[in-house]
């Protein structure tokens, strides 16, 4: 089920919002929401270029590049991964070139956004997700995730030891940003994890071997130890691919990893199974999110989304 994108009219900003949340349950993909996040990434790329930077199309957008050449018809979302080493180069030059009337760039760890990985965000529109945040001051525009690809620790003791830093931080940030479950277990783990030193759990998560033949996705919304580890030269050799009206970069070890990632990918998934994620309740791309922030508070969800982002 995909959230309501909204169009312009000319009802109130009352009914414009009563509209939308009367529509939420709509089971609609919207052209207009796939559209900016094209936009988005076409921005990216024109960045990444222009700075030389690597990065490659990963998870969904990946396999959405591969198996229709464009986005998953029921997808709603927009993923790149970059090694380390680039991410970090990236989050510091971007903003030179970036075009900052249309985009914002949302770093990782930054005033109004605490959470571990980064996002670029589409001003002038509205996302709005899951869970009510503890900054009103946070961006909320519709958004592509940027992921870092971290070294892998040699041994397969380091990995897990990794891997349950990762949680740490994972669950220190969404603490600190608003996350809402139903689930006794996050809630305890997340108390616990208060108490932890950030920092350190965060500096044994990306450290691994700078020399590493393996590299982890642990930040990238990974849920799953095993299918999290990859070998460093699948993000080392890229090829281009055709994506909607473009053509992006993806792993030149693009069967292997999304055969990892997603067992037989090849094999459409049952029509019932077709059916958006719903990262966000509602999408506006003709006002701001900061139109719906008095309303934000009030807002109750049928459910709680698994997604960290």
């Amino acid at each position: 089920m995909c959230p309501m994108l909204w169009r312009e009219s000319e009802n109130t900003e009352e009914d414009i919002t009563e509209g939308i949340l009367a529509d939420m349950a709509k089971n609609e993909i919207h052209v207009e929401h796939q559209q900016a996040l094209l936009v988005l990434l076409r921005e990216f790329d024109r960045v990444c270029q222009k700075l030389n930077i690597s990065y490659v199309l990963f998870a969904g957008t990946m396999l959405g590049a591969v198996r229709h050449q464009g986005f998953i018809p029921w997808d709603d979302d927009l993923d790149v991964m970059m090694l380390r080493e680039d991410y970090d180069r990236f989050l510091r030059e971007a903003d030179s070139v970036l075009d900052h009337k249309k985009f914002f760039l949302q770093k990782e760890f930054s005033e109004h956004w605490p959470m571990f990985f980064s996002k670029l965000r589409l001003n002038g529109t509205t996302c709005l997700e899951k869970f009510h945040p503890k900054d009103p001051e946070m961006h909320q525009g519709v958004y592509m995730d940027i992921f870092p690809c971290d070294n892998a620790a040699k041994t397969e003791l380091g990995r897990r030891v990794q891997f349950f830093c990762s949680k740490v931080v994972i669950a220190k940030a969404l603490s600190r940003r608003g996350y809402e479950t139903d689930s006794r277990k996050k809630k305890l783990f997340m108390a616990v994890c208060r108490l932890l030193p950030e920092k350190l759990f965060h500096r044994l998560t990306i450290r691994g071997r700078q020399d590493s033949t393996m590299v982890h996705s642990f930040f990238a919304a990974a849920s799953d130890y095993g299918i999290n580890v990859y070998p460093r030269a699948w993000f080392l050799e890229k090829k281009a691919v055709r994506f909607e009206d473009g053509e992006y970069p993806i792993s030149a070890e693009y069967d292997r990893l999304l055969t990892q990632l997603y067992h037989d990918w090849h094999t459409l998934p049952s029509e019932e199974d077709r059916v958006c994620k719903q990262h966000a309740i509602l999408v506006d791309m003709e006002h701001s999110y900061e139109t719906y922030l008095h309303y934000r508070d009030g807002m109750q969800f049928d459910g709680y989304t698994r997604s960290i982002r």
